[in-house]
């Protein structure tokens, strides 16, 4: 029989290991055939949760036969002769541990956290009032509907040709459209060309044509966010003044 002394300092082995209460856990895992079988148990504690005192190991060939059982603390791995290939399988003997009763893997095990309707009401911050907050601060949701001409009148001095400039970024281009487009919702709505590829689109927005322009260079805005005028394309290899 081989032993400690007689066992080269670089020879391995890897084994496939499976579990008696994790039916998902077979991972392979290389293990130096100097170690000693609790060196090996304590190398698995860290990988699967079992407890060293709580392990017992059976080592299987390639075909599935059971070689022999790892019951001797001391002993080197390499004495049980393994072979690549092998499967070394742990059972979980604490009918307590973590492991056992499937708490590993099934999730509809785990008990849910839940709360009374008046304790979620009485919470300083809570969801529900998060929602409230943002729906009150957004008048575009359907809780507050706006009307048909929606900033209509701050489109009253933009017109389609014009030069603008858009916030945020003071982004400039062209003005492409001008009017109601209800599938971005109720009100007026402006539709820019960027001269650079700072847009979103080509001037298709939700599967609807508002007008044509290059990719990426496209933009549908609230008319507040335009400001028409002497806005002429920048040069690009303008220097900066310093």
């Amino acid at each position: 029989m081989a032993s400690l002394l007689q066992l080269p300092s670089d020879d391995s082995v890897l084994l496939i290991v499976t579990h008696s209460n994790v039916k998902s856990f077979s991972p392979e895992v290389r293990f130096s055939l100097q170690m000693s079988v609790e060196a090996v148990k304590e190398k698995l504690w860290k990988k699967c949760g079992t407890s060293v005192d709580s392990m017992r190991l059976e080592l299987y060939d390639d075909a599935g036969s059971k070689v022999c059982d790892l019951n001797e603390s001391i002993r080197p791995l390499g004495f049980y002769s393994p072979l690549d290939g092998y499967r070394l399988h742990i059972i979980d003997l604490d009918p307590s541990s973590v492991t056992s009763g499937g708490w590993l893997e099934d999730t509809s095990l785990v008990e849910k956290y839940t709360i009374s309707e008046e304790a979620y009401n009485k919470l300083g911050t809570n969801f529900r009032k998060f929602k409230e907050t943002m729906v009150s601060q957004n008048p575009t949701g359907n809780d507050r509907k706006l009307p048909d001409d929606y900033m209509e009148d701050m489109c009253a001095n933009i017109k389609v040709g014009d030069r603008c400039e858009v916030e945020p970024g003071a982004k400039r281009g062209g003005v492409k459209f001008v009017g109601r487009a209800e599938a971005l919702g109720p009100g007026f709505w402006v539709g820019i060309q960027y001269d650079e590829p700072l847009g979103k689109h080509d001037g298709m927005v939700k599967g609807m044509r508002f007008f044509d322009c290059p990719p990426g260079h496209g933009a549908v805005v609230r008319p507040d966010k335009v400001k028409v005028g002497d806005f002429p394309e920048r040069d690009p290899f303008e220097e900066e003044e310093i």
